[in-house]
């Protein structure tokens, strides 16, 4: 009982209403926030620990963006996702706090992830099982069903947008990165060609209009890694990829497969079915046999031989961020530097890197994009 009152006490803490004054109260970014060290650097932005004047308790990453880099249909896009942002209000998903804008700025007030990536912290275990990537898939269910009970889809889940709050709390996973999230209100109301190579639904792939189901193939994808450790699409081309896709071609390899529980691999069947309207909603996959099941018996199914080719597969991962981060940051810079001498100096921080230059690696690794 104690702890999970502790625990309820901290979702309470970090969902805690907007620090006051805000910018509603028409004072500026730097009458109400000071500004401390560098977090994170990208193409368009700055992200910076911030504290609020009336308390130095608790500190944000506030994300500076510098408006004369945007373009009117990135100024547009941003502007659509703090609009989203504002209205999510829930456990597992990051917090945007307050929103300045300012004549050459906008400043967002992030809550602020210490934790950082999910998957890094699942490869860096001693011991893995089936409890412990059940119990992160349901925490991933629970905040994409909140998102679709609110008519967002969110368009691009991913091990990237899935952090964390702090270095100890593996349950504390948040969703971030609603670039491409978009309200829906209608079946199939949605166009835009957009998302992640290899956790992309067919039907976008296919051009057709689409809708929130299109985050429940995603789901199957990230569920198919936390538990077999390598994703079940994989092409050495990104044509030959997205026909695997489109045709909804996988399997279960037995030498990673054979002893996950069946229920596991019927709830990732049920979720990377191509027809769209046969797939599980959120609600639908909450109450799954496999996500009900007893913690006991889950946890008595080590995955510890996955999990050596899950930390392959995250190195790997890895590493083309790595390197896509600085080819689009040089790329967007017009920087003369020499592109090796570059990976090798930045490798480390690129991790960091990631979030301003999304969208523009999406535009060059989707075939076309156009507007909702």
């Amino acid at each position: 009982m104690a702890a999970a009152a502790a625990a309820a006490t901290t979702s309470h803490k970090y969902l805690a209403d907007t620090p006051q004054p805000s910018s509603e109260s028409g004072m500026r970014f730097d009458e109400l926030y000071r500004l401390k060290g560098v977090l994170g650097t990208g193409a368009f932005s700055t992200v910076r620990e911030g504290f609020h004047r009336s308390s130095n308790d608790f500190s944000y990453a506030v994300k500076c963006i510098n408006r004369k880099k945007l373009s009117e249909e990135d100024e547009a896009a941003l502007l659509d996702e703090v609009s989203i942002l504002k209205e999510m209000k829930h456990v597992h998903i990051i917090r945007l706090y307050d929103f300045f804008e300012e004549p050459s700025t906008y400043y967002l007030v992030m809550e602020r992830m210490r934790g950082g990536e999910l998957f890094d912290r699942i490869v860096a275990k001693a011991y893995y099982n089936e409890k412990e990537a059940r119990d992160t898939c349901k925490i991933v269910l629970e905040a994409v069903r909140y998102c679709h009970d609110n008519h967002i889809a969110h368009r691009d889940l991913k091990p990237e947008n899935l952090l964390l709050l702090s270095e100890t709390d593996d349950s504390a996973v948040k969703i971030a990165d609603f670039g491409f999230a978009k309200r829906v209100y209608e079946h199939n109301s949605l166009t835009t060609q957009c998302g992640t190579p290899g956790y992309v639904a067919p039907e976008i792939l296919e051009g057709t209009p689409y809708d929130e189901r299109a985050d429940m193939w995603s789901v199957g994808v990230i569920l198919y890694i936390l538990l077999g450790g390598y994703p079940p699409f994989i092409e050495s081309t990104q044509r030959d990829l997205f026909r695997k896709i489109r045709k909804g071609e996988y399997e279960f390899h037995e030498e990673y497969w054979g002893t996950v529980s069946q229920e596991a691999k019927d709830l990732i069947s049920s979720l990377l079915t191509v027809d769209a309207g046969t797939r599980l909603t959120a609600e639908d996959a909450l109450d799954n046999q496999w996500i009900m099941g007893d913690d006991a018996q889950l946890a008595k199914r080590d995955l510890g031989a996955n999990l050596e080719k899950f930390r392959n597969f995250n190195a790997k991962r890895k590493f083309r961020a790595a390197v896509s981060t600085i080819i689009a940051i040089n790329k967007f810079n017009s920087l003369k530097d020499d592109f090796f001498t570059s990976l090798k100096e930045t490798s480390v921080q690129v991790a960091d890197l990631k979030a301003d230059i999304k969208e523009k690696e999406m535009l060059a690794s989707m075939h076309h994009v156009h507007k909702d």
